[in-house]
């Protein structure tokens, strides 16, 4: 039988997409596209090819022949995501496969003097910090917790959530986007609330080149992130979780599509960045004591803090050894650096596996010992609370809101069992850095125990609002299936995010599964801010909603466990 590739339909096809975007942006062998086709943590399978299209007009071009050609479209941007959701999921899809990777359609345009953004699809967060901090403004999002290097379209298409807790889930009213109806067509849709015409080809290229004026823009549009969110957080009493994937309230096309429409750029709010910002550490052997100390956060300050991340020690001292390589790379280089390393990291592993006797994950072992002539990364005091403390609090707040929160602290250790410190500038820049290190730790933990390692399950996870027992206790019969357990979580927000490292001959999605029983008792949602992937089961109304967005399913098909079949039909007919 002749291979899908070598069909004629199917080198039409290719012949086409080379023709649009360029024969060296068209990959097609297996070494080519693996770096694509492999999640973060979690899914691959085949695809057709994977096409890189370098400007607005070309991948509206590649998408329109993927869909007139009648194969699966799955978007990708900087392929961060922990739940597959931008990557195959096996190889039974009952169609063929492009993967359309946005990384070179960078850029991204300020309107309004800076206070709103236009993001193109391949902008990162970093690219946006950077343009925006010369006029002293913030994105939505900064470094996240698990996504250091991620793409500003696939946070608005994930809802995902991040450190910052004044500002909630990414989200926006304002987009332009390709969306295949039920005729199955690909039609462009300008919803940005700005005029660019009426011909797509002239819209993308006029949105791509920024030549639009003020005048042609509606400021009544729509939201360009939730306004909403910092009174929904501060009611603590409240006994649903403050933000998780499958709130329809944060859905609004773009936002929330998963990969259920071709966006082309979304329209975002920006905020003045903090001036001298204050960092307070905080360690603790009692959660009940953490738990005091966010819902007065939350409710006896005018002003919320900046952000509150935890981490517990167990955690924190995996960071320390397997995540140190990357902290000292982010410390020196920035954050920028990073896609190269990754990419990098990549193309060695391909390499590689043409070698059968060389071990699995060889890249990750060579910097794990050569990480041990890195000098020690975190400061003193942190070690010292280390060695005290299960329980850890980074805590940001504004140069305003730091004195009142020093005497607040000051009382509250005075007869609590816990203590605090401020830090210095360097002190809170490797504190935040050191628990954003810890998601990556798990995945090289895993790599270089891989005797005793069968995989990782990796949960994010909304815990209600009034929940006062969050911290996590599992059963005998599941804790003895586990080599390590890393706690660490967006803590104001009561968000967390549980990595476990499975021991070797037990099924990681039989233990993630018997997990989950556990945490619907507790009125838990999950996955909080990831994304279901091809991870968790969607629930109905977020299939209704993915059905709304993409009625033929050739969009990202097979995620929230759905059906991978043309037009939703049952994987049983």
């Amino acid at each position: 039988m002749t291979a899908p590739a070598q069909t004629p339909a199917n080198q039409s096809l290719l012949g086409r997409l080379k023709d649009i975007a360029g024969h060296s942006h068209v990959l097609t062998s297996e070494a080519e596209t693996y770096r694509f086709r492999h999640g973060f943590r979690f899914g691959a399978g085949k695809v057709l090819a994977v096409v890189q299209p370098g400007t607005l007009v070309e991948l509206w071009r590649v998408a329109q022949a993927c869909v007139d050609a009648g194969k699966i479209i799955i978007m990708q941007a900087a392929n961060t995501g922990l739940t597959g959701g931008s990557t195959p999921d096996g190889n039974d899809y009952d169609r063929e496969i492009v993967l359309i990777s946005t990384l070179r359609l960078t850029g991204a345009h300020m309107i309004g003097g800076g206070k709103q953004v236009v993001c193109l699809p391949g902008a990162t967060l970093y690219e946006l910090e950077n343009m925006l901090g010369a006029i002293g403004r913030e994105p939505h999002s900064v470094i996240g917790s698990s996504c250091i290097g991620a793409s500003v379209l696939g946070g608005i298409s994930n809802n995902s959530g991040g450190a910052l807790v004044q500002r909630g889930p990414a989200y926006t009213e304002m987009a332009v986007f390709g969306q295949v109806g039920e005729d199955g067509k690909l039609q462009l849709v300008n919803h940005l609330g700005i005029q660019l015409g009426n011909d797509p080809e002239a819209i993308l290229n006029k949105l791509q080149a920024g030549t639009f004026s003020d005048a042609d823009i509606d400021w009544d549009a729509g939201r360009g992130h939730d306004n909403n969110y910092i009174t929904h957080v501060r009611d603590i009493d409240a006994d649903t979780p403050a933000r998780f994937n499958a709130d329809p309230a944060r859905w609004h096309e773009a936002a929330g599509c998963a990969g259920k429409l071709v966006v082309f750029a979304v329209r975002l709010d920006t905020f003045p960045a903090a001036k001298d910002p204050a960092v307070f550490y905080i360690g603790s052997n009692s959660t009940d004591e953490l738990e005091d100390l966010r819902r007065h956060m939350l409710t006896g300050f005018e002003e919320l803090p900046i952000s509150g991340e935890y981490i517990h020690r167990d955690a924190f001292n995996i960071a320390e050894k397997y995540g140190k390589d990357t902290f000292a790379v982010i410390r020196k280089f920035g954050t920028k650096f990073l896609p190269k390393m990754f990419a990098m990291k990549s193309r060695f592993d391909i390499f590689a596996k043409q070698f059968g006797f060389l071990p699995e994950n060889l890249s990750d072992r060579i910097m794990q010992a050569l990480s041990v002539f890195i000098p020690n990364q975190l400061p003193s005091r942190m070690l010292e609370y280390r060695d005290k403390f299960e329980h850890h609090l980074m805590l940001k707040t504004s140069a305003t809101l730091a004195g009142p929160m020093k005497a607040y602290l000051e009382q509250f250790f005075s007869k609590a069992t816990g203590e605090f410190f401020e830090c210095t500038p360097d002190e809170g820049s490797r504190a935040f850095l050191h628990r954003f290190a810890a998601a990556g730790a798990a995945v090289r933990y895993r790599a270089v125990h891989h005797r005793e390692a069968e995989d990782i399950v990796a949960l994010d996870v909304a815990l209600r609002r009034n929940d006062r027992n969050w911290f996590e206790r599992l059963p005998k019969e599941i804790e003895d299936k586990i080599i390590v357990k890393l706690y660490y979580g967006h803590f104001l927000c009561h968000v967390m995010h549980q990595d476990y490292v499975i021991k070797k001959g037990y099924n990681a999605m039989a233990v993630e599964h018997s997990m989950l029983p556990g945490l619907d008792q507790r009125g838990a949602r999950y996955p909080a801010e990831h994304n279901v992937g091809h991870l968790y089961q969607a629930p109905d109304v977020m299939l209704a909603h993915y059905r709304e967005l993409d009625p033929c399913n050739c969009m990202n098909p097979g995620i929230g466990l759905a059906t991978k079949k043309k037009n939703w039909v049952a994987e049983s007919v």
